[in-house]
């Protein structure tokens, strides 16, 4: 019987291409994971996920409260898709996800992003995406640590147990 030995996971790169809160802690979540386990991780952001590395933007993302069908409320209800819409409830929601979050000890994403670079995590803006917002590095969060074009993230991706992953 031929056995293959199991190879550790060497590099992940990962595309947060959406801006909304839940969306842009997975990403934090999963990147801050792959470098406490020694994982060399890159983080690449892209169209709406630009928000959580643009200063303006990062500390202040809202949930998306309509047309998300997993969206509960307390106690597990379904949360009305209709109220997502009403004036005033996506602020609530995001407000109350936030300080969920705070009760689990989650840093605000300027930190949690300190707290992967600081671990050896890289953090890149899409080059397409800050061209087409507008953005200049200036705008940027300012430990990104370039303005890539996906051919030079794709560079970045390149090797034996790599993995691409996009949240």
């Amino acid at each position: 019987m031929d056995s293959k030995e199991k190879k550790p996971l060497e590099k992940v790169c990962m595309i947060c291409a959406k801006g909304a809160l839940e969306d842009v802690y997975a990403a934090l979540v999963m990147a801050n994971g792959a470098v406490m386990e020694g994982i060399e991780t890159h983080l690449f952001f892209t169209f709406f996920g630009l928000d959580a590395i643009t200063k303006k933007t990062m500390n202040s993302l809202h949930t998306a409260t309509t047309g998300n069908p997993a969206m509960r409320m307390p106690g597990g209800l379904p949360f009305p898709t209709i109220l997502g819409g009403l004036p005033g409830v996506e602020a609530a929601v995001s407000s109350m996800m936030r300080k969920q979050m705070e009760d689990l000890d989650m840093p605000p994403v300027d930190e949690f992003l300190e707290l992967i670079t600081a671990g050896g995590g890289k953090v890149y803006a899409c080059k397409l995406a800050v061209d087409m917002f507008k953005l200049r590095k200036e705008d940027l969060w300012d430990d990104v640590d370039g303005i890539l074009t996906i051919g030079e993230f794709y560079e970045l991706c390149d090797g034996d147990r790599t993995q691409i992953i996009f949240t």
